[in-house]
C-alpha cells in the first residue's frame, strides 16, 4: 500500500486495476472511493459498458474518483482512446466528504500513471458525453 502525504493510503488493487484498464482494456471504467483513510476500488465497468453505464455508477450524494477509457474517432477518421480522470463531488454530498476528496485528489491521481484528461463534476451535466468528446479531441 502506498502512503499519501495527505495521510490517505492508496490500496495496491487501485493501481493494479488501472494498469489492466490501460494496458489490457479489460475494463471500460473504474470507480474509486475513500474507505477508512484509504482509496479502494468501488466498481469495475466491463469492456462493453457504455458511458451511460459509467454515469449511472456514480452515486447521487457521495464523492468518488473514477477513470474512464473513452474511445473516439478523430476528424481524420483515426480511432483513438483517452483515459479520463473524473473527480465526482455532487453538491448534495457532505461538506467534510468533499473536503477529504478534494485534498487527496492530486496525490491519488499521481499514483495512476497514464491519465490524459481530468474532469471535475458536481452534477451529471458537467460530465456529459458532449463535454467528454470536446475534451478528448
Amino acid at each position: 500500500m502506498a502512503n499519501a502525504a495527505s495521510g490517505m493510503a492508496v490500496h495496491d488493487e487501485c493501481k493494479l486495476k488501472f494498469q489492466e484498464l490501460k494496458a489490457k482494456r479489460i475494463y471500460r471504467y473504474i470507480v474509486f472511493r475513500i474507505d477508512q483513510q484509504q482509496v479502494v476500488v468501488d466498481k469495475l465497468g466491463g469492456p462493453h459498458d457504455t458511458y451511460d453505464d459509467f454515469q449511472a455508477s456514480l452515486p447521487n450524494d457521495e464523492c468518488r474518483y473514477a477513470v474512464y477509457d473513452f474511445d473516439f474517432t478523430t476528424d481524420e477518421k483515426c480511432q483513438k482512446s483517452k483515459i479520463f480522470f473524473v473527480a465526482w463531488s455532487p453538491d448534495s454530498s457532505r461538506v467534510r466528504m468533499k473536503m477529504v476528496y478534494a485534498s487527496s485528489k492530486d496525490r491519488f491521481k499521481r499514483e495512476l500513471d497514464g491519465i490524459q484528461v481530468e474532469l471535475q463534476a458536481t452534477d451529471p451535466s458537467e460530465m456529459s458525453l458532449d463535454i467528454v468528446k470536446a475534451r478528448a479531441i
